[in-house]
């Protein structure tokens, strides 16, 4: 499965929305830097989706705020 994000780093609070456009927007309190926000990331979509950390993939967009993710 593959999903399209929108990732907010450095946000006041670690957050999962749904956009109109079936678009999901991911707030992460991390940092854009030593690719934390992208940790961070992996961590919220683990427990909002509840599965395995291992199991999440950036396939695209590692340096960039719109983001490809797959489901392994």
């Amino acid at each position: 499965m593959i999903l399209k994000l929108k990732v907010k780093p450095s946000a006041k609070e670690d957050a999962v929305k749904k956009l109109e456009d079936g678009t999901l927007m991911v707030s992460v309190k991390a940092p854009p830097v030593d690719n934390k926000a992208n940790e961070r990331l992996i961590e919220i979509l683990s427990k909002f989706l509840d599965i395995p950390k291992s199991r999440i993939l950036i396939k695209a967009g590692n340096t960039s705020k719109h983001k490809l993710i797959e489901i392994l």
